[in-house]
């Protein structure tokens, strides 16, 4: 009983801590959405930019969502929270990125963005092989629950954020953010609409 009791309590202080750096996070995204109504003609609004935007939401929402089946682990050691923890912080440094303190030196956000794609698309590349290490955490009977699809999905981002990170081509970048967020959103219905 006191063994179980401290994986619960343990699961429960993972829980906090992660859950502060997502809000981080989830207020980034969500203070930079409000300076476009706060000031609207300040700067021009990138539509691909604001794509990775809702792309970055939903996989937020999403990863909170999907991180209860952390109760499972019979053990939580400290490097598994420290993984954790790190996993929360890449979601917040893709925060920052898409809404970065200024934009005053770029003209906008368009310009800022094709000049940060390396950045964001890098990390972007690692949340995706990093949620890979995290799946399998949940265990090995779960990760194989998610069947064939799981795991080419997340290396077909991969390789899709690698081509994204190299080519400043506009048509690209918008083809990839508008596809990516139909199957992001088809995904998490199909797969993780109910907890259980």
């Amino acid at each position: 009983m006191g063994s179980a009791a401290s994986t619960a309590e343990i699961y429960v202080y993972i829980r906090t801590v992660m859950s502060i750096v997502i809000s981080l996070s989830l207020a980034r995204l969500l203070t930079g959405l409000a300076g476009f109504v706060q000031s609207p003609g300040k700067h021009r609004v990138y539509l691909v930019q604001l794509g990775w935007v809702l792309s970055m939401f939903l996989f937020i929402i999403h990863f909170w969502w999907w991180e209860y089946r952390l109760q499972s682990l019979a053990v939580i050691s400290f490097g598994v929270y420290l993984f954790l923890i790190c996993f929360c912080c890449l979601f917040f440094f893709l925060c920052v990125l898409l809404f970065p303190t200024s934009v005053d030196e770029y003209g906008g956000y368009e310009e800022y963005f094709i000049s940060r794609r390396r950045w964001f698309f890098g990390l972007l590349a690692v949340t995706y092989a990093v949620d890979l290490v995290d799946t399998f955490l949940k265990g090995h009977a779960y990760f194989q629950s998610l069947g064939w699809e799981y795991p080419i999905r997340n290396a077909a981002f991969i390789v899709l954020c690698v081509v994204a990170a190299l080519t400043a081509n506009r048509r690209f970048q918008a083809i990839f953010v508008s596809i990516g967020l139909i199957y992001q959103i088809t995904f998490i219905f199909r797969f993780y609409d109910v907890l259980g």
